[in-house]
């Protein structure tokens, strides 16, 4: 588990195909790595990643062909920068909100604009991902914790100040950019929840429209 809330930033030093999965080696940066073990966990552009190696300036994780099918990870190449943060602990402040590391989709940059000193982005979500996204919601772009300023079916804005834009990757979007989004997890679990005992059903169940005004929650 994370916090979405970004301690460094990332180099991707290296990549090498293995047999259709990814190695990816990471210099961080000043991410302190002094009580980083083999097999502790580093968010990477919000993807949590295994350590598999450590260096003295970064280290190694691999990536599997289903985390490369589901984000932007196939897109950086040798000095691509990442936003990185090191799992949470017991007595992390939870800055941010509560962080998986699991992407739920990519979202596309389709518009930039400058907002007094801050930036504001309008940002593009799969369809699927419109429903959990809500207005003063929040949601993790690249592994930042922000909260939703504005929600329009599935684009939403998010004003960006700049100290956010200086801890991370964000001063470098632009339109057109794509970016790993992963939305709140309450939002996720509650979902299910509503289900109740059809949750148990295996195909075709879900969340319908008919189910929400049978339940009251739809006119």
């Amino acid at each position: 588990m994370f916090t979405g809330i970004i301690q460094a930033i990332g180099t991707i030093a290296g990549k090498q195909n293995r047999g259709g999965d990814l190695r990816l080696q990471l210099r961080t940066g000043r991410l302190d790595l002094s009580d980083v073990a083999l097999g502790d966990s580093i968010a990477t552009n919000g993807v949590c990643l295994t350590v598999v190696e450590l260096s003295g300036d970064g280290f190694t994780a691999d990536v599997s062909r289903e985390t490369l099918a589901h984000t932007t990870l196939t897109q950086l190449g040798v000095g691509s920068t990442v936003n990185l943060e090191k799992a949470l602990t017991l007595n992390t402040r939870l800055g941010g909100h509560l962080v998986s590391g699991h992407v739920d989709g990519i979202g596309n940059i389709i518009d930039r604009a400058a907002d007094a000193r801050s930036i504001r982005f309008t940002l593009e979500a799969p369809a699927e991902l419109a429903k959990y996204i809500a207005h003063k919601g929040s949601i993790c772009v690249d592994g930042a914790s922000l909260t939703v300023n504005a929600v329009d079916g599935n684009r939403f804005d998010l004003n960006i100040v700049p100290h956010t834009l200086q801890e991370t990757i964000m001063a470098g979007y632009a339109t057109g950019s794509q970016v790993n989004l992963e939305v709140d997890l309450l939002a996720r679990y509650l979902e299910r929840l509503m289900l109740g005992e059809r949750a148990a059903e295996r195909s075709g169940s879900g969340i319908t429209q008919a189910f929400l005004r049978e339940h009251g929650f739809a006119g």
